[in-house]
């Protein structure tokens, strides 16, 4: 029998904020200072410039003194800094240059960072596949969770966020569950609204409700015994993507949290495109919190 989990209280007290000054990453920094002032956080604010080598001499990296486009950025990194309203939240701006996953990865470890906040464009299918996503080569690296903030998210930036209402979207497998304790620390300290979902797509009618009783149990489960709240237990049969963002539109909900394993082939690290965690985040209506395990 499957023993109730104990909640354990997680920390978010280094942020990274990751950002290419666009559009996207400019709707998510509310989300990366709520945490901030939530947690009483640090925010790294965090651009990662690609190298760009002479034309003439391939892969040979441009003096510093001589590199235009890194004052470009540095002009870019102060004016997004000066627009943004920090207040008493504490921060930091770090500008380097490296390859995106590589050099979040190693910022994660040197800054000890708690928690990356990320926007995304939402590309999806064919283009996504093209251009791949930043966001995604993100959270399949980071050895912490990854906010990403949408562009559904993103509209509901005028106001503040609050969490009252916390989607934990599980397959039941180790990697899902790995976010098991971010939603339960999360929903607890803001006294949220706990929602525990479970999608099972192409199942015979006739098995549908023992299947169904099963993995509400299963759900039931991951509910500690001593609890703050009565959350809900919703089985659904879809498919997983579609059904967690529908989900969250119809109970309005203000996070989804959920787990991704590690791709079994390296080459498929950077992106994913029609993995469930991408498509969900591309369409849902609220951040996602995705923990990697």
């Amino acid at each position: 029998m499957q023993t109730a989990p104990v909640i354990s209280h997680i920390a978010l007290s280094n942020i990274l904020f990751a950002t290419d000054f666009s559009g996207a990453s400019k709707a998510a920094l509310p989300f990366a200072l709520a945490l901030g002032r939530a947690y009483e956080g640090k925010i790294f604010v965090t651009r990662i410039v690609p190298y760009e080598p002479y034309l003439s001499v391939p892969l040979e990296p441009i003096p510093a003194d001589l590199d235009m486009s890194w004052d470009r950025e540095r002009q870019n990194m102060a004016a997004f800094v000066s627009a943004a309203n920090f207040g008493d939240v504490a921060h930091q701006e770090i500008l380097q240059r490296g390859e995106l996953g590589e050099a979040i990865s190693d910022l994660i470890v040197r800054k000890r960072i708690d928690v990356v906040v990320v926007g995304t464009h939402g590309r999806h299918g064919l283009k996504k596949f093209v251009l791949g996503s930043a966001a995604e080569k993100i959270y399949r690296q980071a050895a912490c969770p990854v906010l990403t903030v949408g562009p559904e998210a993103a509209a509901c930036c005028g106001r503040p966020w609050e969490l009252k209402q916390i989607l934990f979207a599980t397959d039941f497998s180790d990697a899902a569950l790995h976010g098991l304790p971010y939603a339960l620390s999360l929903a607890e300290e803001n006294q949220a609204k706990l929602i525990f979902f479970h999608a099972i797509p192409l199942v015979p009618h006739e098995h549908k409700a023992v299947v169904e009783m099963a993995a509400r149990k299963r759900l039931e489960n991951l509910m500690p015994a001593e609890s703050w709240c009565r959350p809900d237990y919703l089985v659904v049969f879809d498919f997983p993507a579609p059904a967690i963002t529908q989900v969250a539109r119809e109970h309005n909900v203000d996070l989804i949290v959920m787990g991704v394993g590690k791709p079994a082939v390296a080459a498929l690290q950077s992106h994913l495109p029609w993995s469930v965690a991408s498509d969900v985040v591309s369409t849902a209506p609220c951040p996602v919190l995705i923990t990697r395990q």
